[in-house]
């Protein structure tokens, strides 16, 4: 029972705790964001073909680009999930160097090298998620904008003027090409796209992307300072070895020549 539990303790020690919390929050963050973008960016296409561009090849541009951001989404999901695990085990491999940093374990060239590797491109994919994260902001404040329009409408100060002269012209932002028609919606138009299942469930997921992609960021920028401390680990570990190897080195020349000299001074007598 005791030495079960001396094993338990034992494994337990070896887990990389702050590796494993980056990797869950780094999965969570990649889903979130590929998830709810992906669903947003449909819903998005839905309400442009049904309120705002109703010919199709004034918006086959956005079609395609849509279509392949989509297609990202699913190489981003696959990398992250797949990098998440290669950090993990990257985690367990030094935390066990660090664990046996004074006994016969022994920290290579090559893992020091991976391990810096791992750091610099943990800070590469950092400032990509950064643009990611700004990118991301930039249909919640598309959609903002539409919301508080609507909103608008429906305050009591709308009475006063013409409902009609309350419009959003999505073509100011470049998304659909000036000549698309109708471009615009106002008034009870505009209304009914905001009570719309379509708008509500889009407007939320990608507020809910936006926080996924920073989660990510958080993720990597933790990711980052474990990786930073795990290499000079292992860099002030093989500097430690290697001077164990001087020492034991010169430790045992040391012996050899006091046991001559015992040989020369027993020849002499």
């Amino acid at each position: 029972m005791i030495c079960c539990f001396e094993c338990c303790i034992k494994c337990l020690g070896g887990v990389p705790y702050a590796s494993l919390v980056a990797t869950i929050l780094c999965f969570c963050g990649v889903a979130l964001f590929c998830g709810c973008g992906h669903v947003a960016l449909t819903g998005t296409l839905t309400i442009l073909e049904n309120h705002f561009s109703k010919i199709t090849a004034d918006h086959a541009m956005l079609t395609d680009i849509i279509q392949l951001m989509q297609y990202v989404i699913y190489g981003i999901a696959s990398f992250f999930f797949l990098y998440g695990i290669i950090l993990l085990a990257e985690g367990f491999y030094t935390t066990s160097a660090v664990k046996e940093l004074h006994s016969e374990f022994k920290t290579t060239v090559c893992g020091r090298c991976i391990s810096g590797m791992f750091v610099f491109l943990t800070y590469i994919l950092g400032i990509a998620w950064l643009g990611v994260f700004g990118f991301s902001a930039v249909p919640v404040f598309l959609f903002y904008n539409m919301w508080s329009t609507c909103a608008a409408l429906r305050s009591p100060m709308a009475n006063l003027t013409s409902i009609d002269s309350i419009c959003v012209d999505v073509r100011q932002y470049g998304i659909i090409p000036w000549n698309a028609t109708p471009g615009k919606a106002c008034g009870s138009t505009l209304g009914d796209i905001c009570n719309t299942s379509e708008f509500y469930l889009s407007y939320h997921l990608y507020i809910v992307a936006c926080a996924g992609a920073g989660a990510t960021v958080i993720a990597l920028i933790h990711y980052l300072m474990i990786l930073s401390a795990n290499w000079a680990y292992l860099k002030d570990a093989s500097h430690l070895h290697a001077y164990q190897d001087i020492k034991m080195k010169e430790e045992r020349e040391l012996q050899d020549i006091q046991s001559r000299s015992k040989e020369c001074l027993n020849s002499y007598s």
